[in-house]
């Protein structure tokens, strides 16, 4: 099975929605192949961002209570009713419901792109320190980093050294975001790593730094230049921000 043919189907293997010789040959593919194995975990990533509660509004306690009255009171009604009444009454109890429900659906807003991508980031630093698997190429030197990426994306990231300023540069990697393959630059203060993901932006116009916080990890992301840059790390806020101004500088 190729790599194309695989990631159509990786939804569904995820899913378990496949026939046992698909999942048996996706199985192997991604055994051998890291590219799609990847994919895979980021997918995989993506789904529990999705699915986390966090994203979500909770209804009032009130509003849940009204709710839980009203469906008991028709639920006294339903029993009550028999024959034709019922039968007369049905459509109009199950409009009644259909409206709680459309209600609660329009009072939960879905997670925004920024949150969903900084679950993604923060889940790809955490896997890369797990794994032992910080760079694919481990070089101080930016004119070899930056090289290393040619034929591997489709666009050049800018790659600066900042040892002079105490973040010295590790090495880069290959990763996965934002549903595309981004260059992921490693930097280290004291001993401490940042993960400098950076894809081209979907828009022309140049963002200032934001920051976010997830999982304990401090995130700062931005645009310039054509370029999105997301730096992630356990280092605190005051220094990830410094090395967020050098990197812009």
């Amino acid at each position: 099975m190729n790599c194309q043919t695989t990631q159509n189907l990786l939804d569904g293997y995820a899913d378990g929605e496949l026939d046992l010789v698909n999942h048996v040959e996706i199985e192997e593919h991604l055994r051998d192949c890291p590219a799609c194995a990847l994919i895979y975990e980021n997918q995989k990533a993506l789904k529990s961002a999705i699915a986390d509660s966090s994203l979500y509004f909770q209804a009032p306690p009130d509003l849940q209570k009204r709710i839980s009255q009203t469906l008991r009171a028709s639920d006294r009604e339903t029993t009550r009713l028999t024959g034709k009444w019922l039968w007369r009454l049905a459509p109009a109890l199950a409009a009644s419901v259909a409206i709680i429900v459309l209600a609660l659906l329009f009072l939960r807003p879905a997670a925004t792109n920024d949150e969903i991508l900084a679950k993604e980031i923060v889940s790809s630093h955490i896997r890369s320190m797990m794994a032992n698997h910080l760079t694919d190429v481990l070089s101080s030197d930016n004119h070899t980093v930056k090289p290393w990426f040619d034929g591997k994306i489709d666009f050049a990231p800018p790659v600066v050294d900042l040892a002079a300023q105490g973040f010295p540069l590790v090495g880069g990697r290959l990763d996965y975001a934002a549903g595309r393959p981004v260059a992921a630059l490693v930097y280290q203060h004291r001993q401490h790593f940042i993960n400098l993901f950076v894809f081209p932006s979907t828009g022309n116009s140049d963002n200032g730094a934001a920051v976010s916080v997830r999982q304990g990890y401090n995130l700062i992301y931005w645009s310039k230049s054509g370029m999105t840059f997301w730096a992630v790390s356990d280092l605190n806020l005051n220094e990830l921000q410094e090395f967020a101004q050098d990197i812009q500088n």
